[in-house]
């Protein structure tokens, strides 16, 4: 046996194995947290269950479950690409977590990379979840899944820049209060659950420019209506991604 077989290597280690090992405990801390099961779990699940039971909203001919579907899946995109991100991520800086983890081995645009790859784990599993409880009501989905997709990775990309835009240029109480606030106004008036055609025509105009609406109305076209590919909602989705996220790369604050 040579000398210095058992000489300490100390080092970082590769940066996939950091990068993966950042993902699964971001996404253990995820679904621990009660507040954020709440948002990704519980209220798009009774929101479709309600409103698919019960005849409350006029969603147009047709099963109410196929109209309220995409929407609700959109809307789980938003709950954990947007509102979740945010507040957690919010309060991370607050404690100082991202400036120590941004002094670390790992480089921040990993933390960012491992942030999002989080993300995506969570919201396969809410899209497993809700599929599942919508086909149970009798959902009958049509359309190409490589389009829908398509349009989930572009709506995460818009939500996860906006969401890491807010938390890097607010307090964390601030933060908090403004993610729920969007997200109720954007339950209310981003085409989840109400249609778009219910609201006045001038305003038809500028709620189909969010990325709710586009991402809600792009996963119906497919979804309900069995359209190839919605170019025009998924233009709006990348605009949203890339000012999204070249803000949340130019403005975020660790501190």
């Amino acid at each position: 046996m040579s000398a210095g077989t058992y000489t300490p290597r100390p080092g970082a280690a590769p940066l996939p194995r950091m990068i993966a090992a950042q993902t699964a405990l971001e996404t253990r801390m995820l679904l621990r947290n009660g507040e954020q099961l709440l948002l990704t779990v519980i209220i798009p699940t009774l929101l479709l269950v309600l409103f698919s039971a019960v005849d409350i909203v006029d969603t147009g001919s047709g099963a109410a479950v196929d109209f309220l579907a995409p929407g609700i899946l959109a809307l789980a995109v938003m709950s954990t690409a947007f509102t979740g991100q945010a507040i957690a991520t919010g309060f991370e800086r607050r404690y100082g977590v991202l400036k120590r983890l941004g002094a670390s081995p790992l480089p921040r645009w990993a933390l960012m990379t491992a942030k999002t790859l989080s993300v995506l784990v969570t919201e396969v599993l809410q899209v497993l979840l809700l599929t599942a409880i919508a086909l149970t009501l009798g959902w009958s989905p049509q359309g190409n899944p490589l389009s829908v997709l398509l349009l989930l990775v572009l709506g995460t990309a818009a939500f996860s820049g906006l969401g890491l835009l807010m938390a890097g240029m607010l307090k964390a109480e601030a933060t908090l209060a403004a993610a729920n606030l969007v997200f109720l106004l954007l339950l209310v008036g981003g085409g989840v659950i109400v249609p778009l055609d219910k609201f006045p025509d001038a305003v038809q105009s500028v709620l189909g420019l969010l990325p709710i609406s586009a991402l809600s109305e792009g996963l119906r076209d497919v979804l309900q209506h069995g359209a190839s590919m919605p170019w025009g909602q998924a233009g709006i989705l990348a605009v949203w991604a890339v000012l999204g996220l070249g803000a949340a790369a130019k403005f975020f604050r660790w501190e």
